[in-house]
Formats: C-alpha cells, structure tokens, sequence
C-alpha cells in the first residue's frame, strides 16, 4: 500500500494557491478555485480537489484552458441568467451561477441559472452546499468532458459521471447534503484508488466483454480511451438486473439540464471534431429555492428537522454503525482533516512536486 501523509488545510490551499498564480490566473480567480478545491478534500471528496492539479496543468500545456478567463453574466431575466465561463477552470463561474441563482431566489422565490464553455468545476455539492448556506434548497448538474458511462444494454461508453447534487436547510441539524455521481463511483476515485495502490471494487468498471475489471490502471486505460476499447464504467445499479437503467436515466437527465439546457457539450458530438487544444465546452445547471415561498417561515426547516431526526434514530443493523444522513459523512471527514491534515498518497504529492518543479514555484508540501 502506498503511504500517506497529512497536510494542513491551509498548506494545501497555500500550494494550490502558487500553482494557479504561476499559470496566470489573476488573484480573485484563485481565491475562490483554491478555496472550491480545499474544501472539497476536506469534505473526503478526494477525487475533486488537489489530485485534479494534474488534469489542469494538462488543459492548460494543450492550450484548451484559458487562464485568463473571468466569468460573465451574458443574459438576464428576474428568475433566470446564464453564464460564460469563458473557457476558464468552472469553479469561479460555478459560484458566480449559485449566487445567481440565490440573489434571483432571494428576489423573486426561485433562481435558475445556466453556465457554458466551461470546464471541470470540481465537486458539484459545494454549490448546492452554497444555497442550503444561505437558506435556500439547492440542486446542481454537470455535463462532463469524460465517456465513461456504458447505458443499459451497451458495449461502449456514451455518457459521463454527469454528478447530481442537492442541498437543504435545516434548523436543529445539519443541512441535508447530496453530492453524487450518476455512475457507480465518480470517475477520478479511480484515480484515487490508483494513487493509493487500492484494487477496485467489482462492478465499477467493465472491460468489452462485460467483465469486472479490478485494477485500477487498467480500469483508468478503459475509462479513459473513450470507447475506443469497449467496456467502461456502470450506471448507478450496475447492471440491468439491479436496475442500471435508473443510473442511466439520472445520467441523461443531468446532461439535459447541465448541457443541453445550457448549451455545453455532448462529449461523443463533440470528439468527432475537437482538437486537442480545443476547450472541453463544458456546461452546468444551478437552481436555488426559497422555502419561504411555499411554507411559513421555518416551517420547511423544522419538518425537515423531524424527518432527519427519525432517520437518525433508526434501528442500524450493526450498532457501530448508525444509520447516516446525506453530508454526515461530509461533515465529520471536514472535522477530522480540519484537524489532523488532509491525507495525501506519496505519489500525489510526488506528482504535485513535479508540477511545481516545471511551474517555477516552491514545493511546499
């Protein structure tokens, strides 16, 4: 197994921080992509923060992201706006289209808002988190850049992880937090699970033949061809049997909104002309809801409170082992790094030294 050290948040941030100045991103802009990033390892949403350095410093050596960019609102109506992210990371105009949304739904009730020509946005629930923050119900969808996902029925990849999140407040407890993948795991846990040296688990990833694939570099090769190999990762469900065809419609309902609403890439459309240097097009959806609109103030909350409490007060099946809420898991991992560091793999922070070794800055981790 490979080792792992922790590292204080703020000395993650602090790295992350360097590497995106040193690519030119101007100051604000880095503030708000390290702190969408840090964040997101603290949560344990390994796959989304620090570990995507390596995709980035992709993007960008191939001329597809513009480090540049600074998000603009290009249309308007009282409920409703749009976003060009301008080829930019999708972090600064992922929290400039939540905080749309909410100053429309704090306004007129409701705030939807779309971003395009985007790319990667790091984890979809920090968004939905932003408008649960403020009080609102919140919901979130990405298209993504990755064919990854084999729909029911198929032997090739169509679709990506296209994630799904939603958010809302409570008054005694913790907001109910939802942040997933539309396939049976989030496609860089593979990444995650390749770092730490860890064999997938069965069922994640299938090879032509329909075959469970365990190793992680090879489950990463299949994933990453695109098709081109056949096999690939399971809608939610796994397979047909244990109803695949719910992951794949949940798969195609975030693309609808993230993308076909927005305006954002098709990836199988969009490969068929795209140069490498191209920018990956990528769109995402943002709703915000106030309570207030539909029920007396704090009446949302408190029954949102009691059927938390119910589920936390069910019987578990292992006493050890409590029934959970969606966020719980979140909130704890926050707790615990917050505290002791974020677990780093050696070979991520090998990797991260690399990256600064040709960006010119201090390795710091």
């Amino acid at each position: 197994m490979t080792q792992t050290k922790r590292r204080a948040s703020e000395l993650v941030r602090e790295q992350i921080s360097s590497l995106l100045a040193a690519w030119g991103m101007d100051a604000d802009i880095v503030r708000i992509t390290a702190e969408v990033m840090v964040e997101t390892d603290l949560a344990g949403v390994d796959s989304h923060g620090v570990s995507m350095l390596m995709d980035y410093e992709d993007f960008r050596q191939r001329g597809k992201l513009n480090v540049k960019a600074r998000p603009q609102i290009v249309m308007e109506t009282p409920v409703a706006g749009r976003v060009d992210a301008g080829a930019g990371l999708g972090h600064p105009a992922a929290v400039m289209g939540m905080e749309l949304a909410i100053k429309k739904a704090r306004e007129m009730g409701v705030g939807v808002v779309t971003v395009f020509n985007s790319h990667h946005f790091g984890a979809a629930g920090y968004y939905a988190r932003l408008a649960s923050s403020a009080g609102f119900v919140g919901m979130v969808t990405s298209c993504t850049r990755s064919i990854a996902m084999v729909p029911t029925r198929a032997a090739v990849p169509v679709l990506g992880t296209n994630p799904i999140a939603f958010a809302a407040p409570a008054k005694r407890n913790a907001p109910f937090l939802l942040d997933m993948a539309t396939t049976s795991v989030a496609n860089n846990k593979l990444k995650v699970y390749d770092l730490n040296g860890k064999t997938l688990p069965a069922g994640w990833v299938l090879d032509g033949k329909g075959e469970p694939v365990r190793e992680p570099k090879q489950a990463m090769e299949i994933v990453r061809s695109g098709g081109k190999s056949g096999g690939g990762q399971t809608p939610l469900g796994g397979t047909a049997e244990m109803s695949s065809h719910k992951g794949y419609g949940l798969a195609m309902m975030g693309h609808i909104l993230g993308g076909t609403l927005s305006g954002g890439s098709f990836s199988p459309i969009r490969n068929r002309t795209q140069k490498t240097s191209d920018p990956d097009r990528l769109g995402h959806f943002f709703l915000a809801i106030d309570p207030k609109v539909f029920r007396p103030e704090g009446a949302f909350e408190a029954d949102l409170d009691d059927a938390i409490d119910v589920l936390h007060a069910t019987a578990p099946i292992d006493p050890a082992l409590p029934v959970l809420v969606p966020g719980d898991p979140e909130r704890a991992s926050r707790a615990d790094r917050l505290k002791n560091g974020i677990p780093l793999p050696d070979t991520l922070l090998e990797k991260i030294r690399a990256i600064c070794v040709r960006s010119g800055v201090p390795y710091l981790l």
